[in-house]
């Protein structure tokens, strides 16, 4: 009787280390909601990179872009997904594009591994723009609203517009009445220099190469103290200026809907060990990310309570519209 107690005990220690071992069992798919070149795709691209070259994760992990819909074409393709070798970046769209309605879909629809970074908003303009300073542009702002055009890369009502509305709005702007134009990729940056829109909002790893070469000017950046490194240290932010408004982006990477608990578990320990790497550090710093790491668990929880607070927001400007 005790050998048999013996060899099942042994039985069950080894099954189990088994089906932890079995994932990840071959490469992955990581998607990023957009296109080349922009946020998701960068951080996507840096969190694939780390992983693999520091052999966290020993499987490849080819980075897949699926832009469309401000990052919905990308939420109903992982929702539909069974295989939890597939894993996203999201940031503050996977809730707004919920709450304007533009999906049915929302953060319930997947599985939060960890929060990463949480990275800022900027505000840029050509390098001949009228507007000198956020002050200068927000005054014509309130003279007329129709008079500024503003573009970005998500869509109405998500990130990139809102976290401009939050701003404007803290400035005593009538945000309901701001031109604001979605593009695709870096479609927003070439229309601003080619002077078709007039204001283009985004976050700040994408206009630190345009900066550089002295092709645009920020006006502002949404964090709540200044950067303290590289060329968007010369850059103020909206409370320096006066404007009492912070926007957050935080990023994070999820998995499929009810993903499997080894393979959470795997992702999140992975993440973390990432995150404690000189290589993720570098990166950070090169992209002026702030360094956030948050557990799967609590991850959850801030979503439910950040949902609430852009609901709120968003019915304040008139946006608010969610899909039933």
């Amino acid at each position: 009787m005790l050998k048999k107690c013996t060899l099942a005990l042994v039985l069950a220690v080894f099954l189990a280390g088994s089906a932890h071992a079995a994932f990840p069992s071959r490469n992955f798919e990581c998607i990023a909601p957009a296109g080349p070149g922009g946020g998701f795709d960068t951080t996507m691209r840096m969190v694939a990179k780390v992983l693999t070259e520091q052999k966290i994760v020993s499987r490849a992990m080819p980075v897949i872009n699926k832009p469309g819909g401000g990052g919905g074409v990308a939420l109903a393709y992982i929702n539909a997904k069974k295989d939890p070798h597939t894993i996203a970046v999201y940031s503050p769209p996977l809730l707004l594009i919920n709450l304007t309605g533009q999906t049915e879909l929302s953060y319930k629809n997947v599985t939060p591994l960890a929060m990463l970074i949480n990275d800022f908003g900027a505000f840029a303009v050509p390098k001949d723009s009228p507007y000198k300073t956020i002050g200068d542009l927000f005054d014509a702002l309130k003279k007329d609203p129709k008079s500024v055009k503003l573009g970005g890369t998500s869509s109405p009502g998500s990130m990139d517009h809102i976290q401009f509305l939050h701003a404007a709005k803290a400035a005593g702007v009538d945000v309901k009445g701001i031109t604001y134009i979605a593009f695709q990729g870096g479609e927003a940056l070439a229309n601003l220099l080619g002077g078709h829109i007039d204001v283009y909002t985004t976050g700040m790893a994408e206009v630190v190469a345009m900066l550089e070469a002295g092709d645009i000017r920020v006006l502002a950046l949404t964090s709540p103290e200044r950067i303290k490194n590289g060329p968007l240290s010369q850059i103020p932010t909206l409370k320096e200026e006066g404007v009492d408004a912070v926007f957050v982006n935080w990023r994070g990477i999820f998995g499929i809907p009810n993903m499997p608990k080894e393979a959470r578990e795997y992702m999140e320990a992975s993440l973390k060990k990432m995150t404690e790497t000189p290589e993720w550090d570098e990166i950070c710093q090169r992209n002026g990310w702030t360094k956030v790491f948050m557990g799967s668990s609590d991850f959850e929880k801030f979503l439910v309570k950040t949902n609430e607070e852009y609901k709120s927001l968003l019915e304040t400007v008139g946006l608010y519209s969610q899909a039933k």
